[in-house]
């Protein structure tokens, strides 16, 4: 199954390429957006390159899956991820993905996040047939851990991890949020018609 390109009432979703290197480095490169994520500073163009060959390749570990580069009106706005779980830690790989956003600046506080977050939310379980998305960010990350709440995920766990570099609030450790299937079937659910089962 080829990733697919998905629509929002505002944002057009496509699998990130490389035509859209550019952009990634533009969103890496702003200490503000990269304050709560690896060792909370910006990123010089090489240390991109890098990533992108990695974001690349994550469409190729599970059918569907990967990265989205995401256009209002044809305008880069970030990227959204759905990809297979990497730690023990974060259960098993069959069924579940993790969701994840990163916005330029100039694009937050619009409710851009928690559109795209829940575009990929529909498009993993109902068309990927997935059973489970988290989403991690640290816990200072007011902002981030209200658009998963806005995507109708809830808080999971607290847990710590091992910094190379601590940053402000690493400290506090990382939060958990995740929706299931069966959380996020009764929400499709339009008034006079029947409900999705679960089969």
């Amino acid at each position: 199954m080829s990733q697919a390109t998905l629509r929002t009432g505002r944002i057009l979703l496509v699998p990130l390429s490389d035509d859209h290197l550019e952009y990634e480095v533009e969103l890496d490169s702003d200490p503000e957006v990269m304050r709560y994520l690896g060792d909370g500073r910006a990123r010089t163009r090489a240390e991109v390159e890098v990533f992108h060959r990695r974001r690349l390749a994550a469409a190729g570990r599970v059918p569907g899956l990967g990265f989205w580069a995401g256009f209002v009106d044809g305008e880069f706005v970030g990227w959204w991820i759905l990809e297979p779980p990497e730690r023990a830690d974060q259960g098993p790989v069959d069924g579940q993905a993790e969701l994840g956003y990163r916005l330029l600046r100039r694009h937050w506080r619009r409710g851009l996040a928690g559109e795209g977050a829940r575009e990929l939310i529909r498009h993993g379980f109902g068309d990927l047939g997935l059973d489970r998305i988290f989403a991690e960010t640290m816990a200072v990350n007011i902002a981030s851990r209200a658009t998963m709440a806005a995507a109708g995920m809830r808080y999971v766990r607290t847990f710590h991890l091992e910094w190379d570099v601590p940053i402000p609030g690493s400290d506090l450790g990382e939060v958990e949020y995740a929706i299931t299937r069966g959380e996020w079937l009764p929400s499709q659910v339009a008034p006079g018609r029947e409900p999705v089962t679960d089969t």
